[in-house]
Order: structure tokens, then sequence, then C-alpha cells
């Protein structure tokens, strides 16, 4: 049986990789070269989101919602597991 913890989750990783696909085909619609740079190099695809802000703001902020969401499940699901071990 899942539990909350895991469904928010999952949930929240979803979220996040969709908008991180929106995020990356923008970089795609400037240049190849944002795009390969946002794909394979650090850090390049959170410059590309500071410098084009007007363009990523949406899609960065709903990542970022995605991504707390994802930290409330983890949040949940360890203190579900830990409220599952046996006593000593």
């Amino acid at each position: 049986m899942a539990t909350i913890g895991t469904i928010l989750l999952f949930v929240g990783a979803i979220i996040s990789l969709v908008y991180a696909i929106f995020i990356l085909v923008n970089a795609f619609k400037k240049s190849i070269l944002w795009g390969l740079g946002s794909l394979f190099v650090p850090f390049v695809g959170l410059i590309f989101v500071i410098m084009h802000w007007d363009q990523n703001k949406q899609p960065f902020i709903r990542y970022l919602i995605g991504v707390a969401i994802s930290i409330v499940g983890a949040v949940l699901g360890g203190a579900g597991a830990a409220s599952q071990l046996p006593e000593p």
C-alpha cells in the first residue's frame, strides 16, 4: 500500500521532470548551444533561466513547486518508515 509520502514524492518528481523538459526545450529554441549546454554541463540550465527569465519564469517556478512537493513527500515517507521500526 502506497503511503501519502510516497505518492507526494512521485507526483513532485513528475512535475519537476515535466517543467525541466519545458526549460530544456526553451533552451534548444534559443540555440543549439544553449540546449546542449543545459543538457550536459552543470549549472548552464540555471544560467539560461536567469538570463532569459521572462521566458522561463513560469516553468522554473513550477519546477521548484515540484521539488518542494517531492521534499515534503520524502520527509513524510521517512517519518512513516521510522514509525514502522520495532521497539528495542
